[in-house]
């Protein structure tokens, strides 16, 4: 018989619904049960794409025996931590102050009122590597809330404490001013980064395209010639590696190993947006199509099979199909040959590595470990022969892999994820020109204004027709930060509205005066144990980071002082952190720069689709110009130049579409040929 989790539409949640666990979603009636009985509670926490997730259900969670003495002696609570980021927040904080570590599956122990006495990660069904099995825990904790209370009340009193102080921990100043801040950071994450095989630290390793903008933004800034080679020798390993899919696109969670060839094979929605992002802008620095290729590859992988009818973007895919991780992505020689004949697999063998004795588990995950000229060469073709053949057999490939059991698709909408993906697709439409990433952008937008706000105020999840959970800190700033990207490049003043919007909520319900700075939850959140602020980045920018962000560029676009002002403070306050450890405010540090070291304010006149206007368009989005904000309208629109004083009386010249580039207060002269607009834009 189905459990309490039946009723919910989060994929994770309803994986556990038949589970002989008696499991409540996390809500006052499980709440209100632990404590009228004086249960303690356990709360076990994941995601739909985990794969440990996936074994302790198998393991731990799937048995009777092991079921029987959870429903006996707890009240047992499940969450998806990409519903609710706040609890999964307030929770891994507290499991990392007790064990030092952190990760899902996250399973914490907690008196009735919510307190943390202990947690861990994944335990075994059996003792095993210095952890003890589940039920033996269980057991023994069990006995520890019954018989040794005010011990555990103690160690719970203790946690809750660190919890609310380190929340309202105020951050040092600054010592230096935002420019030498900035230098630090550049500087300091130059000597983080590997130069033999990319990214920052070892195994395992994640992509870190937060750390990889403010390299690339350090490079702008200073022409630090090895600030650009960081982020080029990163970007083309981790495309070349098995953590990128060179059949279908997109990005794996992370690799393994140190060198990106075993991903852990999960994809994520948040990766995939925030590094098809940095190809794109890696592309516009250098002029090289590889990074073009690759942001294309990726974002159409999300056109394909991380889209819904409606429009709204789906979280993320299974590192499992069948029961084995990474089975959907792997081959043999003998099924590569199956599917292209015996001349094309000899290629295809060669230019992605694939071997009989395998790299994974006996079989291989496709990468690209030498240069496509040595292989051409090998061959006895050009360079520009052999990607056309590879072009064709990957084709051919990708049709044969989609015959097999796919992984899981979790198909929930969530606003701050779908944020993320709607500036990478609006920046993507002008960079590259394709009309359907603007039809997708401006899709999703439609999707996330008419389904997912209520009364100005943004939902976090949406599936099966039901938005659902109050919108947090990153939702309304991702959201908007979003919009304001499709603004730029549509030029449509209601993305706008929407956004200036969402920042109106986001300012009344999130800041905190006290600490200027936002609150994860907003001001009429229901009352968890504490309120959660973070400041770092992690797999996704941090909320206040993307707030200062958006606040920033709608100051420019809507001449709104007060939004700077209140950016600025949040800079001025996390001056400390991002002075002392720049790697964890990377966002903030874009954030910085683009408050600090001066910001272009381009206005274009003229009907956007017109095709002198799309010329002047296509000169501002084919080189790096980070310290932007892009406004237009057509000549005879009243409305934008009321809205937006950039666009104010400024006509065009001779009936043709015009250009207007300003920095500091002074503008240059207006111009309607592109090479004009080139040549300012190139002038520091």
């Amino acid at each position: 018989m189905p459990n309490r989790l039946a009723g919910e539409t989060s994929p994770y949640l309803l994986q556990h619904k038949d589970n002989p666990v008696d499991w409540y979603p996390w809500g006052e009636e499980a709440l209100a049960r632990a404590r009228e009985e004086d249960r303690p509670i356990l709360l076990s926490v994941g995601y739909s794409a985990c794969h440990w997730c996936h074994v302790m259900e198998r393991e731990s969670f799937e048995d009777e025996q092991t079921a029987r003495m959870m429903n006996e002696h707890f009240v047992n609570i499940k969450v998806d931590r990409e519903e609710r980021p706040d609890i999964d927040s307030i929770y891994m904080s507290a499991v990392q102050a007790l064990t030092r570590s952190g990760g899902w599956p996250m399973t914490v122990f907690m008196t009735p009122d919510g307190a943390p006495f202990y947690g861990g990660t994944y335990f075994p069904p059996v003792p095993r590597g210095g952890l003890p099995s589940f039920q033996q825990l269980l057991l023994t904790l069990a006995d520890a809330y019954e018989n040794r209370r005010e011990e555990v009340l103690q160690s719970a009193g203790s946690v809750r404490d660190y919890l609310q102080a380190s929340t309202g921990a105020a951050m040092p100043k600054a010592e230096a001013a935002g420019a030498e801040v900035l230098a630090g950071a550049g500087a300091a994450l130059l000597d983080q980064h590997d130069d033999r095989f990319g990214g920052f630290g070892g195994a395992p390793k994640f992509p870190q395209p937060m750390n990889l903008e403010v390299l690339l933004r350090h490079h702008h800034r200073t022409g630090d010639r090895g600030a650009l080679a960081a982020v080029e020798t990163t970007l083309r390993r981790m495309a070349d590696g098995g953590i990128y899919d060179h059949l279908g696109g997109g990005f794996a969670r992370y690799s393994v190993d140190a060198y990106w060839l075993v991903p852990h094979f999960e994809k994520m929605l948040y990766d995939n947006a925030l590094l098809s992002r940095i190809y794109l802008e890696a592309h516009q620095a250098t002029g090289d199509p590889f990074y073009r290729r690759v942001a294309e590859e990726t974002l159409d992988y999300v056109l394909r099979d991380m889209t819904s009818p409606e429009g709204g973007f789906y979280s993320a895919e299974d590192a499992d199909s069948e029961g084995e991780e990474g089975k959907f992505y792997v081959w043999t020689p003998r099924e590569i040959e199956e599917v292209l004949g015996p001349e094309d697999a000899r290629l295809a063998i060669r230019y992605w590595d694939v071997t009989e004795r395998g790299n994974f588990e006996g079989k291989n995950i496709l990468n690209v470990p030498r240069p496509l000229e040595a292989v051409a060469d090998e061959f006895g073709l050009a360079p520009g022969a052999l990607w056309d053949r590879i072009v064709g057999i990957r084709s051919r490939l990708l049709a044969a892999r989609d015959e097999r059991v796919r992984p899981g698709r979790d198909e929930k909408v969530l606003a701050a994820w779908n944020g993320l993906m709607l500036r990478s697709f609006a920046l993507a439409a002008r960079v590259t020109g394709r009309d359907d990433y603007l039809e997708a952008a401006r899709k999703n937008a439609a999707f996330l204004i008419g389904n997912m706000k209520t009364d100005g105020r943004i939902h976090r999840s949406y599936k099966d027709g039901r938005a659902r959970f109050n919108g947090y800190l990153e939702d309304y700033a991702m959201v908007a930060d979003g919009l304001v990207a499709l603004y730029e490049a549509t030029f449509e003043t209601r993305w706008l509205v929407e956004a200036d919007v969402l920042c109106g909520a986001m300012n009344e319900l999130f800041w905190d005066e006290e600490r200027r700075s936002f609150y994860d939850t907003p001001a009429d959140h229901e009352e968890l144990v504490t309120r959660p602020r973070d400041v770092y980045d992690n797999a996704t920018p941090s909320g206040n980071s993307v707030a200062v962000e958006v606040l920033l560029r709608l100051a420019l676009l809507l001449d709104r002082n007060d939004y700077r002002q209140r950016a600025e403070e949040v800079l001025d306050e996390m001056g400390g952190g991002m002075e002392k450890i720049p790697s964890a405010f990377g966002r903030l540090l874009a954030a910085l720069d683009f408050s600090a070291s001066g910001t272009r304010e381009v206005a274009i006149i003229g009907d956007p689709d017109a095709a002198d206007t799309r010329a002047l368009l296509d000169v501002v989005y084919s080189r790096y110009l980070p310290n932007k904000v892009v406004a237009g309208r057509a000549e005879e629109d009243a409305e934008s130049a009321g809205l937006i004083p950039l666009l104010a009386q400024r006509p065009t010249r001779d009936g043709k579409a015009t250009a207007y580039v300003c920095e500091g207060y002074a503008c240059q002269a207006p111009t309607t040929d592109p090479e004009e607009l080139r040549k300012q834009l190139e002038t520091h």
